[in-house]
Order: C-alpha cells, then structure tokens, then sequence
C-alpha cells in the first residue's frame, strides 16, 4: 500500500467520529510498520484522546511499548501542538519513537496552524504533507468555518416533487420521499449538531427532529433543535418538541436575527455543523442572506401543484445572481434522486 491508500484507511477511522467530536474535528490515524498496518484509532469525543493517541495506546495494547519506535503515522489533520484539554500530540509522537508523519490536511486553528511540521522536524521525524488533502478538509469544513468566521456549516435539506413543492394534498399524508431516503435523512441528523426550523413548521407539522429508534450511534446526544419563530406567534405547549423526552434539547429564538442565533450557536454550544429542516420561506431567506453552505434535496418522482415551495424568498433577479452548486453528486434511493452539493463561494468546494 502508498502513502494515500493508508491515508484513506485512516479517513475511514475519523469518519467514525463524524457528530460525536465536536466541536472538535473528526480525525483518524493509523500507524504502519514495515508496510504492516499495525493499529489505528479516532478522536471519539471532546476532551477524550486525539486521535493520534488513540492509534498509540491501540498498536501499544496489541503489540507492546516499543514497536512504534521507527513506525509511520498517518494522520488525517494536522497533529496539534498545544495544551489544551488534552496534551499536545507533537508530543507524544516524539516520545513514542514515531520516524515518520503523514499528515492529510493542516489544521485551521490559528493556534496550531502549520506549527507541526517544524516542530517534528526539530525531533528528526520525516514530515510528508497533503496526501489525499482535499478529502481530509471535506471531512473538517464545519470545523474549518468556525475557524475562519465563527459560523457553523449550514446544510439545507428538503423533499421535494418534480415540480418544486414540499406538501402533499390533505390527508395523504406528509411525505413526498421514499422510505429509503427518511432513512438516509436520520443517518444525517446522526452526523450534526443541530437541527434548524422555524415556528411556522413546528405548527403545520408537529415534527420531533429526532434520530429515530434504531439508527442510533453510541455517544451520540439528540442534535440541539433550534427553532424560529416570530413574535407575535408563539409555539403551543403540546408540540413534541417541547414535550417529548429531549424537550431540553430545544432552543427556541424570538424576533433574532438568524446570524445572531447561529454565532450563539456556535460560541455557547460548541455547534459546528446544523441542518435546516424547514419550509421555503426560512429556506428562501437563509439562501437570500447567504447562510448556507451545502444542499442535501430529495427529488421524489410526483408532481404535486400547491401554493408551499422548496425554496422561497426573494430569489435572484436573473441568472447572473443565481445560487450555483458545486461538486453535485446524484444518488438513486429507491424512486427517489438525492442531490447533494455545496453553494458556490462558500469556501467548501472540495473534491468528492
């Protein structure tokens, strides 16, 4: 194996922790010997162990104290260098003998950007940089734009007909997608730290915004449910959001401006990734600010008419002001054609 199939190895650990780390990042590592894969391990949890000594304490558990001495590691993000709620795993590479470094992406907290590398060279530990790069930062972009702006990563999700509605007619039922695609929606509640909606959805539909009974992750705690409404119209008592078992998991916000709320989100509750779940009219207005970052839209194969659209607003005045996607990937889930994308000019176009 080279150096980018061991470091999708490690890819595949960190992706374990997606929606657990935050708001830390997720990052994998593995440790190879002698072209032998050794071990590998994930950050799990906030103020638990980074990744690169999870893979420590894992090689040492399997194989002994001294066998990482002359061993590579590959790392998904940049080791960091500083003490924070754990040591600087610098470090602890150094103390653990390891000779050679493979890092995937550099890490965008000012506090430790770009310092490993030199750092670990001081130690005589080879340093190799940017292997299989662009996936490691697509794996860290929530992460990333708290970094750089203090804002979460914003993905909006909707289901919706062929001809660009989110309702069924009275009393078929409320879903337009099929089964396969709710299911892939509760894997992507399983990977953010809340769930974005506004009042006028809590009153129409009643919607709990939670991950349902066997999807599950351990460790993982309901995403925050944070909801706008104005101030005129409240939210009645008997919804589940404010009733059910996680009614402390519901934030409400009245007449806030939604940057304000999303800043708050980030800075008091440690949220670095949230999903709108709404109607078009709070998904217009997010996409006329520019607050969102990434599309997730389940295309279901019925024409439905109505008066509720996907995406309301203002919208663009011509096709130069069009809201474009970038790096669009198409999936068939049963009837259903998932889009996923990310909005151009949001600083996430990575590669897929």
């Amino acid at each position: 194996m080279n150096d980018s199939e061991y470091m999708r190895r490690a890819l595949y650990l960190a992706e374990l922790g997606l929606g657990l780390t935050s708001p830390n990042p997720p990052v994998g590592a593995v440790i190879v010997k002698e072209g032998k894969e050794l071990g590998g391990g994930w950050h799990r949890a906030a103020g638990q162990p980074h990744a690169e000594v999870e893979a420590l304490k894992d090689v040492m558990t399997r194989h002994g104290p001294d066998v990482t001495k002359g061993a590579t590691i590959y790392v998904t993000l940049e080791p960091c260098s500083t003490h924070g709620r754990t040591g600087p795993c610098t470090q602890e590479l150094v103390k653990a003998g390891i000779k050679r470094v493979v890092i995937g992406a550099g890490d965008p907290n000012p506090a430790h950007e770009g310092k490993a590398a030199g750092i670990l060279s001081e130690a005589g530990i080879e340093v190799v940089e940017g292997i299989e790069e662009a996936r490691c930062e697509e794996l860290i972009r929530g992460f990333a734009k708290v970094q750089r702006t203090g804002l979460p990563w914003v993905i909006i999700k909707s289901a919706l007909s062929l001809d660009g509605k989110i309702t069924r007619a009275e009393g078929e039922g409320p879903w337009l997608s099929s089964g396969g695609s709710r299911a892939e929606v509760q894997e992507l509640r399983g990977e953010v730290d809340a769930i974005l909606s506004s009042g006028q959805t809590v009153r129409a539909d009643n919607p709990r915004f939670t991950i349902r009974s066997g999807h599950e992750r351990e460790g993982k705690v309901q995403p925050w449910r944070v909801i706008l409404t104005s101030r005129e119209k409240g939210l009645p008592r008997e919804a589940e959001i404010l009733s059910d078992a996680f009614a402390d998991r519901t934030m409400v916000y009245t007449g806030q401006r939604i940057e304000c709320v999303l800043r708050e989100l980030v800075s008091d509750h440690g949220v670095v990734t949230v999903m709108v779940e709404a109607g078009g009219r709070l998904v217009g207005r997010l996409l006329d600010e520019g607050w969102g970052d990434e599309v997730v839209f389940y295309l279901a194969p019925l024409l439905t008419g109505g008066s509720i659209p996907a995406s309301g607003g203002e919208g663009v005045f011509d096709l130069a002001q069009r809201v474009r996607l970038v790096r669009v990937e198409y999936r068939r889930i049963e009837d259903d054609v998932r889009l996923r994308g990310t909005l151009a000019g949001t600083g996430g176009e990575f590669e897929r």
